[in-house]
């Protein structure tokens, strides 16, 4: 059976083989078209059940070859029988079988399990008939679900005939397709049939049927055969067929091995190319694009960046653009996958939220923290997903912003500025500025950011993200020390003691001095020395005493296990969706939650081991986190009246950071190879980003820009794929599943995460590096130039075979990626230093 792929029965007849290309001998071909260039040709035949079409290519014989009366009988009765199909059958059942017939294959008694051929009738008893109707085991056949939906079938008969003197040959196409009862595998309408029967003498009757199933799942020649008129088309489409066909040479390949199939197969259009490798660009663009998911071009938005010359132009494309949409944004994410896409985003944001949170808490003295932080995430980012154009996009704090924070409060202090307020007029020309964005349509500069630069700003920022969890994970070693001098012979000579001796200075200060009023007797707790904890110890005022107090459990080792643990779990269960075990429902739902059941599993090691690692700890009250700062930051009062004017330099700077950091995300998250359905709105994301500039600075909440790292794990995983793929066929990927639900779900999640303090306290913190290290890789690994930088690597024999290769000198290419290196770095230690706040202009 061919479904894109052939597959045979192996020998023994109990299981299909693995798909594989076929391999066709040539001579097949040749014949083939021989047969059907003498053979019966009937096109757009009208016919309603396969006895009528068997009668009309019986009667539709060329003079030359037309078959006596009689043999046309017993050829159409022969036809008519039931054919035997092999079933696939699930482990359970050949268990059954193999339990209810034991005998079978070991005695002559037991009963045969294959019906008798045509050449050999009443050996056995007679074969049923033809069911005009498909059987129960058609409707339950499980290979139905590889159908792609739309499919119809085609029928090869092929066989040796003892009664035929000559061949008999026919092609018949109907006109419509028709289901023919049992005639099928699988309950499908048939387009297409194939006969060729003959006598013995000719062997090669099975090798031209597989040349007409292979031409048959060729998607040229079956527009070909859609469309021929004549019988003279039909050899054309052979003709253009063969004029493409690979020749191995029969010395150089072992004919009994079977090819399988490839990861990606050729367009059609390419095919029809005169010349498919001269077709293709060459030069930077095409090394930059090629070897990503679908496009081979670079990514290149095309009517969300023309300008329209008027003001406010493009803003009001993007919202008739996105309008019909809306609707829709909500009812597509009504699927499972977005139900796991909203755990693992949620996740992700709490502990980023937690994490520049604590950083803007050390920097700003509280005046922002962890709490603001939380409040900020979720409303700004709820409104965002709201209002947006590419509602997939996820908002956080960024590094940048984290130093324009530190340095403006660094500025206040030393200048006696009330950093609040400044910070709230700067917040307010920042807004300003980009609502001027907006509507002289700025945003048209985007498409002269090269693919150089959006990889260089998405390498770098998933540095940042493997960079940080690394360096969360190291400073563990300080807050619980490694052990290394605990020697297990030693332990006898380990304690650790309660030393409360201060509490009871005035005693004997008296028994010294002997001028000590009346004391009333003293009892001294009896578990005083031990019987305390360390913490009623430093409670009442006591220190610590012995060679064991400093002793803590390798809590840093576990946590490095727990750290690494996640990430190898994601990165497996990501995988599984490709691997070979259980059915692809199960792969599929294991690979869609593959983040959440890897966090799951860690939190349950943890919890079975039972050592206090770090958890994570969400603010559980509803008050800054400066007890001398309000909820509301009043413009005037603090910071003499020109503080208002001369906001707008620092503005100006901020103003370029939030534009080049949220249009590069933009552009990264808008590739052509993501295939989103619904357009971009690159206006409509910069006035939701500006707007959201005057609320966060007026509530003292921080500020907010897309995240690179984040938003391509939102957009990885809701990828979908195809449900239905021919065995031997990889899932095509059909886009992104564009909807604003799951962003929504998150922010909301994080708002009330404050009052579920006490379920997220049991997630350990690694657990959560361990993620965050999952999403940088990830995010590495989904651009070209870790691609490249592999080649650095390799020698040049065991160099993939990827499509810029073919056209681009080695030299070239390796020149290229070390300019981006160097970039690269020199960006790493921009963003080093306190120069970081320019760090996107030099992107």
């Amino acid at each position: 059976r061919w479904i894109k792929f052939e597959e045979k029965v192996e020998d023994g007849g109990e299981r299909w083989s693995a798909p594989h290309v076929p391999a066709l001998h040539l001579h097949s071909l040749f014949q083939l078209r021989t047969c059907l260039q003498k053979g019966t040709m009937l096109l757009d035949l009208d016919a309603t059940s396969f006895k009528e079409i068997i009668d009309k290519a019986l009667s539709g014989q060329p003079e030359e070859a037309e078959l006596q009366p009689a043999l046309r009988e017993r050829l159409a009765a022969l036809l008519l029988l039931q054919p035997q199909h092999q079933p696939t059958k699930s482990l359970l059942q050949l268990l059954a079988e193999l339990g209810l017939s034991p005998c079978r294959g070991r005695k002559p008694s037991c009963p045969t399990r294959h019906p008798p051929t045509a050449s050999s009738p009443g050996q056995s008893e007679p074969r049923t008939q033809l069911s005009k109707t498909p059987l129960k085991e058609q409707l339950r056949n499980r290979l139905k679900k590889k159908v792609p939906p739309g499919a119809e079938a085609a029928h090869v008969a092929v066989g040796e005939i003892e009664f035929l003197e000559k061949p008999f040959a026919a092609f018949i196409r109907l006109r419509r397709g028709v289901s023919l009862g049992s005639l099928a595998e699988v309950s499908l309408p048939s387009r297409f049939l194939f006969i060729l029967l003959g006598p013995p003498k000719v062997k090669a009757y099975h090798e031209v049927g597989r040349a007409m199933a292979t031409l048959l799942t060729d998607e040229l020649f079956q527009r070909v055969a859609r469309q021929a008129e004549h019988r003279e088309d039909l050899i054309a489409g052979i003709e253009a067929f063969l004029d493409e066909l690979i020749v191995l040479p029969p010395g150089k390949w072992d004919p009994n091995a079977r090819i399988p199939p490839p990861n990606h197969l050729p367009s059609p259009r390419r095919r029809t190319a005169v010349d498919p490798l001269d077709q293709q660009p060459h030069g930077n663009g095409d090394m930059t694009a090629a070897g990503d998911r679908a496009s081979p071009g670079p990514p290149r938005s095309g009517e969300e960046l023309e300008r329209t010359g008027r003001l406010f132009g493009g803003l009001l494309r993007d919202i008739q653009r996105k309008a019909p949409w809306y609707g829709s944004d909500f009812s597509d994410a009504l699927h499972p996958q977005c139900l796991s896409a909203v755990l693992y985003i949620y996740l992700a944001t709490v502990t980023n939220a937690i994490t520049f949170g604590g950083m803007l808490g050390d920097a700003t003295a509280n005046m922002q923290g962890v709490l603001e932080s939380f409040l900020g995430t979720a409303f700004a980012g709820f409104i965002f997903c709201l209002f947006s154009g590419q509602p997939l996009t996820i908002l956080s704090s960024t590094g940048p912003v984290l130093v324009f924070e530190r340095l403006l409060f660094s500025f206040s202090q030393d200048h006696s500025l009330d950093y609040l307020e400044f910070r709230l007029w700067i917040g307010l020309w920042v807004a300003f500025f980009g609502v001027v964005l907006v509507a002289t349509e700025a945003s048209h500069l985007v498409r002269y950011f090269t693919r150089f630069t959006e990889e260089g700003f998405c390498a770098l920022i998933s540095l940042i993200f493997i960079y940080d969890s690394l360096k969360k994970m190291l400073s563990l070693a300080d807050a619980f020390p490694i052990n290394w001098q605990y020697r297990l012979d030693n332990v006898t000579s380990y304690s650790c003691t309660c030393n409360l001796r201060r509490l009871f200075n005035p005693v004997l200060t008296c028994l010294t001095t002997l001028q000590c009023p009346p004391l009333p007797s003293i009892q001294f707790p009896a578990a005083m020395p031990a019987g305390l904890s360390r913490t009623q110890c430093l409670d009442r005022g006591g220190h610590l005493l012995g060679t064991s107090c400093q002793y803590v459990p390798d809590v840093t080792l576990v946590s490095f296990l727990l750290f690494g643990g996640t990430f190898l779990f994601c990165t497996a269960l990501k995988r599984f969706r490709s691997s070979r075990y259980f059915p692809v429902g199960v792969r599929k739902l294991v690979s869609d939650f593959a983040v959440i059941l890897a966090i799951l599993a860690s939190c349950a090691v943890d919890a079975v081991l039972g050592l206090e690692t770090p958890k994570l700890l969400v603010p559980s009250e509803l008050k800054p986190t400066n007890p001398a700062r309000g909820w509301i930051v009043f413009p005037f009062g603090a910071n003499p009246w020109w503080v208002c004017l001369v906001s707008a330099v620092p503005a100006v700077l901020v103003t370029i950071l939030i534009f080049m950091d949220q249009q590069i995300t933009a552009v990264i998250l808008n590739r052509r190879e993501y295939k989103l359905q619904k357009g971009a709105g690159f206006h409509l994301d910069l006035l939701c980003v500006s707007l959201l500039m005057v609320v966060t600075s007026v509530t003292g909440l921080p500020w907010y820009v897309s995240a690179t790292v984040i938003s391509l794990a939102h957009m990885e995983s809701l990828r979908k794929e195809s449900a239905t793929s021919a065995p031997g066929e990889h899932p095509e990927f059909l886009g992104i599943r564009e909807q604003r639900l799951t962003g929504l779900s998150v922010f909301t999640l994080t708002g009330v995460s404050v009052f579920m303090a006490s379920v997220l306290k049991h997630i350990p913190m690694p657990v959560l590096y361990g993620v965050f290290l999952h999403m940088g890789v990830t995010a590495l690994n989904s651009i070209q130039l870790t691609a490249r930088v592999r080649l650095l690597l390799m020698p040049a024999k065991h160099q993939p075979d990827l499509p810029y290769l073919r056209h681009v000198p080695l030299r070239r290419v390796h020149l290229f990626t070390a300019i981006q290196l160097l970039c690269l770095a020199l960006l790493w230690v921009l963003k080093s230093t306190v120069a970081a706040i320019i760090f996107p202009v030099m992107v």
